[in-house]
């Protein structure tokens, strides 16, 4: 199918990467290539899988179910030629706040539910919206995330005990923590952040190798090896299954699917916007070009069949992806080799699984958070202007002290709010007659001329306005102002809109109610430089021929203006 009129062909909008790929050639060397990736990524991919999980308040086995079935298919569908989709950390607080709220099967029924509304987003061709999210606004949710994930692992990191279980809110959290110091497990200690120097040390040291999953195993081997008392996937889990579970749907009931549905929206909006941020940084990466709502089709499909399997939220994820591009990946067949390389772990080595300490993988998490919270670019934004500390700190704060949907929804209108202050201010009036005339005396220093005056240069009758600017109704107020300078009763009226690149109700409701009175005495009314959309409304608001007169420029409108006076009206044809 063609391009239309509208722009792009259904067929080009969704036609997965994959096919893009298999189109232009794949051969035996680009298989090498992509298999190489798929591992590299698998290798990184297996301990963060479990980790997130478990943070996310759900068993291992459950991640590795989200990276194996809903990365299969974010790569098989997608939109981005190298996505890697799976469980992400910035999923971990409204995860893990749906299981304390709703159980696992509330979560399975929730992630299908967004599933659906990503479908229907990328459907409906909104994937363009969603890079509208502010700057100050990703920022300040990212880094609210990162310090909910690193004050999450603190309990596992330490090794502590408590009875009555880790509260979710942050502050009863870091509360609760703090009494269970005493309870500190210097064994946990040693091997969480034995952990976390290994992954510092190798990847500066040794960047490509995978220093998340050596970090693991040698923090494995030490705690069986010595015997240490700390807690492992084993002990709390009794590990992990060696196979995917059965498709099986959650129980879906009127009630629950109404409960579950703030929780649903959520993770749809969380998981547009972390999916896209990742395309967008791959995009960046090669120089290649994703497809925002096939990605958009491909998350919702992959959160729909992702539950059947006992996964849960999938997402776009940024560092997996960027690994994958940085081992040499040529298409979408490295992230579903990356999925299948996951299944072939859990079907022959589940059982080692057991063997992993918790305070490791909480280890990784801490670095994980560490380089999620974007610390240099909080603190420049903190620094750049008013507006985008606010923006910045109010996301920060109400996600942590609130939830994640209240801070984006709460930064992004604050960010609107403040465009469109910005906006309103861009937009300029001026009025006279001396607009196009060049024989005018000089006006005296410090004085400025803003309105018609029917007094001046021996009595004008035409008021001449010129709107320059986006004229909204945001800039109503003070553009309806300048416009009540202008005398009450001029003979005509000029209006210049040639520097108006858009125009909405409210402005053309402002104008039509500057040019009234002289539309009730029928005095002659041009306008000038009306963009075709502009006209349109404009005539939709009763300022139409034959009352009103088009023309090209305002020298042209000014002409006709002084004819019409002169009783020459004959000779201005309407160009309405």
């Amino acid at each position: 199918m063609g391009a239309t009129p509208d722009g792009p062909s259904f067929t080009a909008l969704f036609t997965p990467k994959l096919v893009t790929a298999l189109r232009e050639g794949y051969g035996l060397a680009d298989l090498r290539s992509d298999a190489l990736a798929g591992l590299t990524v698998a290798i990184v991919a297996l301990p963060l899988s479990m980790a997130i999980a478990i943070a996310s308040g759900v068993t291992p086995d459950r991640g590795l179910y989200t990276a194996i079935v809903g990365g299969f298919l974010v790569s098989a569908l997608g939109g981005s030629r190298f996505q890697i989709g799976g469980p992400a950390g910035a999923f971990i607080v409204v995860v893990a706040a749906t299981v304390a709220t709703h159980g696992v099967e509330g979560l399975l029924l929730a992630t299908m539910i967004s599933g659906v509304f990503l479908l229907v987003a990328g459907l409906f061709r909104l994937g363009t919206f969603i890079k509208f999210i502010p700057y100050p606004v990703t920022v300040g949710f990212t880094a609210a995330i990162a310090l909910i994930i690193f004050a999450s692992q603190v309990k596992d990191l330490l090794g502590l005990n408590l009875p009555g279980g880790e509260p979710s809110p942050l502050l009863p959290k870091i509360v609760a923590l703090a009494h269970a110091l005493p309870s500190i497990t210097p064994a946990a200690v040693a091997l969480g952040l034995g952990s976390i120097l290994v992954i510092v040390v190798m990847r500066r040291a040794l960047p490509r190798w995978p220093s998340m999953l050596m970090a693991v195993v040698l923090a494995s081997i030490v705690a069986w090896a010595l015997g240490l008392p700390v807690e492992t996937i084993g002990t709390r889990f009794g590990g992990i299954p060696s196979t995917l579970p059965s498709p099986t749907l959650p129980e879906i009931t009127w009630v629950k699917f109404v409960a579950v549905l703030p929780a649903a929206a959520s993770f749809a909006l969380l998981g547009s916007i972390e999916s896209l941020l990742s395309a967008v940084v791959a995009d960046s990466m090669t120089g290649r070009r994703h497809r925002s709502n096939c990605e958009l089709v491909a998350q919702g499909i992959a959160n729909i069949a992702a539950p059947i399997f006992g996964g849960f939220c999938v997402t776009g994820t940024i560092a997996r992806t960027a690994t994958n591009i940085r081992s040499g990946a040529r298409g979408p067949i490295a992230g579903m080799l990356h999925s299948a390389f996951l299944l072939l772990f859990l079907l022959a080595a589940a059982p080692l699984a057991a063997f992993i300490p918790l305070a490791a993988l909480a280890g990784v998490l801490a670095t994980v958070a560490w380089n999620m919270a974007e610390r240099h670019a909080f603190a420049t934004l903190l620094r750049a202007s008013r507006g985008d500390a606010v923006v910045l700190l109010a996301t920060f704060l109400l996600t942590v002290f609130v939830d994640l949907t209240t801070g984006i929804l709460v930064g992004f209108a604050i960010s609107a709010l403040l465009f469109l202050h910005r906006m309103s201010q861009s937009v300029e009036v001026e009025a006279g007659t001396s607009l196009l005339e060049e024989d005018q005396a000089d006006e005296a220093p410090g004085e400025e001329r803003t309105a018609y005056d029917p007094s001046e240069a021996g009595g004008r009758e035409i008021a001449v306005c010129r709107i320059s600017g986006a004229f909204f109704f945001g800039a109503a107020a003070s553009v309806a102002n300048a416009l009540d300078r202008v005398a009450a009763q001029p003979k005509a009226y000029v209006i210049d809109v040639s520097a108006v690149p858009f125009l909405d109700s409210t402005a053309a409701t402002t104008i039509a109610g500057f040019l009234k009175s002289g539309l009730q005495r029928g005095a002659p009314i041009f306008i000038a430089g009306a963009t075709s959309p502009i006209r349109k409304l404009l005539h939709s608001h009763e300022l139409a021929p034959p009352a009103v007169h088009y023309r090209q420029d305002l020298e042209t409108a000014l002409r006709d203006a002084r004819k019409a006076l002169g009783k020459d009206a004959t000779q201005t044809k309407d160009a309405g």
